[in-house]
């Protein structure tokens, strides 16, 4: 990654380490020799203190002073000498003791030459010279102790230099190996820290493609972790919100389908309704006004007229009843009653009562009457839905014109079928028979005063059951079905 989290990490701490180092060894460099000079000088003093307070002790000459005169001159690398005021060598500590005698001479009688004093009391000057000699430069504290004698001590400033010079290499050194290892473990403590805001970042991307199944694992008990246990809980109510956002448009689609079957259906039962009143309404119309107008003034031809009129409100009343009572089997708003009762005597009773339209139709009824048949239904619309079928059976009867009806037990249902000889209904029409005011012969279906909504109340029963209806073309007629329960309602729960 071009802008990668850990590489930033690795180059911002390795910049910082880099810069550190890089502030120390130019502080070294520049403040390591004044600062050992400044120790030296601190040295001095403290080595003429320590002389001089021995010299007023008067144990100058004691073993014990040789020892720490000597222990100091070599621990701290000072060349030291007390001269008496007879210029005679009291103490030394270097073999060359005539050198630094006449050097100390010197810088009483004359004064120190070409020396850059540094510190300068009434008993002592701190001074930076250079011996000519050993071309050497020196950091020198020469003066009088307390009891009057002279007192030389000084320590080369090239071993202060060396030793800063020493120590900023050391130092340039150890910062080289200082980095190369930080950086190593910066990179592996960045990788490791990185790491859960990588799988983090990983997440959240699939996140923004509506993918919820990753989740994020803790590591431990940090800010990170915190986040990532937000993100999933944030994951889980983006996954929930969607689903119920996908359901409620779900709904809405249907909403909208179902408003717009029920716009065309409300546009379609008005053109049906409004087609279906209008010649009987044109009829009674005209006959009506025939009888205003004495358009015939005999006695039969005004029966006439009212006959008409008569058969005509009447088919437009049973209309209207038949609307009523599909709307409200389809709205639910019509209990079913389920009883139970023998099929085969309801079957009988509708026989009964069209045994008339049979005689003026010339048509032959059979029925298997053997036995009774107990179903679970309501009886009331039971009864509808055999009257219809038969009713269609008898208008759309031709050829042998007979009607076949049976009562088949099938296990815990029984089939109640009728079938008449005639004309099969067309394929394309066969799912359309159930639709309200569907009529495969809009002619005949007037000429005997059908309003194509019987076999709709029949599906509106028969959807009141939840049990099954059809149609089937025959070799030479068709045949209408429907099913109903055979076994009792307890015996039914129990299963």
């Amino acid at each position: 990654m071009k802008h990668s989290i850990k590489k930033q990490f690795t180059l911002i701490v390795g910049g910082v380490m880099i810069g550190l180092l890089a502030l120390m060894w130019i502080a070294n460099v520049v403040f390591l020799s004044p600062f050992y000079i400044r120790r030296k000088e601190a040295l001095l003093i403290r080595a003429y203190d320590e002389i001089d307070s021995q010299m007023k002790a008067g144990d100058i000459n004691s073993t014990d002073f040789d020892t720490q005169f000597l222990s100091l001159a070599s621990t701290n690398n000072l060349e030291i000498i007390i001269l008496d005021t007879d210029t005679e060598t009291v103490k030394a500590t270097t073999k060359d003791n005539n050198m630094l005698a006449r050097r100390l001479i010197e810088y009483v009688i004359y004064g120190p030459p070409d020396a850059e004093e540094i510190i300068t009391t009434s008993n002592y000057m701190i001074q930076r010279s250079k011996d000519r000699a050993v071309q050497l430069e020196y950091l020198e504290l020469w003066g009088f102790l307390g009891d009057g004698k002279m007192l030389l001590i000084r320590t080369p400033v090239e071993g202060i230099k060396d030793s800063a010079a020493i120590s900023n290499t050391l130092l340039a050194y150890i910062g080289i190996v200082v980095i190369a290892v930080g950086m190593i473990i910066v990179w592996y403590v960045a990788k490791k820290v990185t790491r859960p805001v990588l799988e983090l970042a990983d997440i959240s991307e699939r996140m923004t493609n509506l993918d919820f199944e990753a989740k994020y694992k803790s590591h431990g008990d940090n800010e990170i972790d915190l986040l990532g246990s937000n993100i999933n809980k944030l994951s889980e109510k983006l996954q929930s919100t969607i689903s119920e956002l996908k359901s409620a448009n779900i709904e809405l689609l249907k909403d909208l389908e179902r408003k717009t079957e029920i716009d065309e259906m409300r546009k379609e039962f008005l053109s049906n309704v409004s087609h279906e009143l209008k010649t009987p309404i044109a009829l009674v119309q005209g006959y009506a006004e025939g009888l205003k107008d004495n358009v015939n003034s005999d006695e039969e031809s005004r029966e006439f007229y009212c006959d008409v009129i008569i058969d005509e409100a009447a088919k437009m009343n049973r209309l209207v009843m038949s609307l009523l009572e599909l709307n409200q089997l389809e709205s639910g708003d019509d209990s079913v009653s389920m009883e139970r009762f023998d099929i085969i005597a309801l079957i009988k009773s509708c026989i009964h009562s069209v045994e008339i339209l049979l005689e003026q139709n010339d048509i032959s009824l059979s029925f298997d009457e053997s036995g009774p048949v107990y179903v679970w239904a309501d009886e009331f619309k039971t009864e509808q839905i055999i009257n219809n079928y038969l009713s269609n059976a008898i208008h759309y009867a031709k050829g042998e014109k007979r009607i076949e009806i049976k009562a088949e037990p099938l296990g815990d249902i029984v089939r109640i079928s009728v079938f008449n000889t005639g004309d099969p209904i067309p394929e394309e029409a066969v799912d359309k028979l159930w639709t309200k005011f569907y009529k495969v012969d809009k002619a005949r279906t007037r000429e005997y005063g059908g309003t194509g909504i019987g076999l709709s109340i029949v599906k509106a029963i028969m959807d009141s059951f939840n049990q099954k209806y059809g149609v089937e073309n025959r070799e030479n007629g068709v045949s209408f079905w429907f099913e109903l329960d055979a076994k009792s309602q307890e015996v039914k729960a129990c299963v």
